[in-house]
């Protein structure tokens, strides 16, 4: 099941975060002391923000967060965060996630969708290519850049 996550699920949602984002990280995850149960939780309760979860067997397994991006078209928009739990990748929970995110995109009148995708993390850039995920090419990378952006178009065309 995907629903709308709940604000007492924030620190569910960040310990998700935490183990999908560590496996990318070849040096391991950076402590950089952000409050993760704290950023979700604004997340969730952003009114502008929707942060999506999928729920297995009452169990977290899935999570996808995004809101217009500051400065841009009015029918874009950024996906900030998409992760599956490490022990249910390759289930079809990644795709049941980006369908549902595209769905409601559709029904929000967007066209287009923004996202950017840490360069170490060649899984997440081919499941994106899979969902039709392209280099933006009016911001391609730079040398020494951490993260490559991808754009979508929504509708499809």
């Amino acid at each position: 099941m995907i629903r709308t996550a709940l604000p007492a699920e924030a620190a569910d949602v960040a310990e998700l975060h935490r183990r999908a984002r560590a496996t990318y990280y070849p040096d391991g995850l950076p402590d950089d002391g952000t409050d993760w149960p704290a950023v979700w939780r604004g997340a969730i309760e952003r009114p502008d923000t929707r942060v999506l979860c999928a729920v297995r067997a009452t169990r977290l397994v899935g999570i996808a967060s995004f809101r217009p991006a500051e400065g841009a078209p009015a029918d874009s928009v950024k996906l900030f965060q998409l992760h599956v739990d490490p022990g249910h990748w390759r289930s079809g929970i990644g795709a049941e996630l980006h369908a549902a995110c595209v769905e409601q995109w559709l029904a929000d009148g967007k066209r287009t969708a923004t996202l950017e995708v840490h360069v170490d993390n060649q899984r997440a850039q081919v499941f994106y290519a899979r969902q039709g995920w392209v280099p933006d090419p009016e911001q391609p990378p730079r040398e020494g850049d951490h993260h490559l952006l991808l754009t979508y178009a929504v509708n499809g065309e």
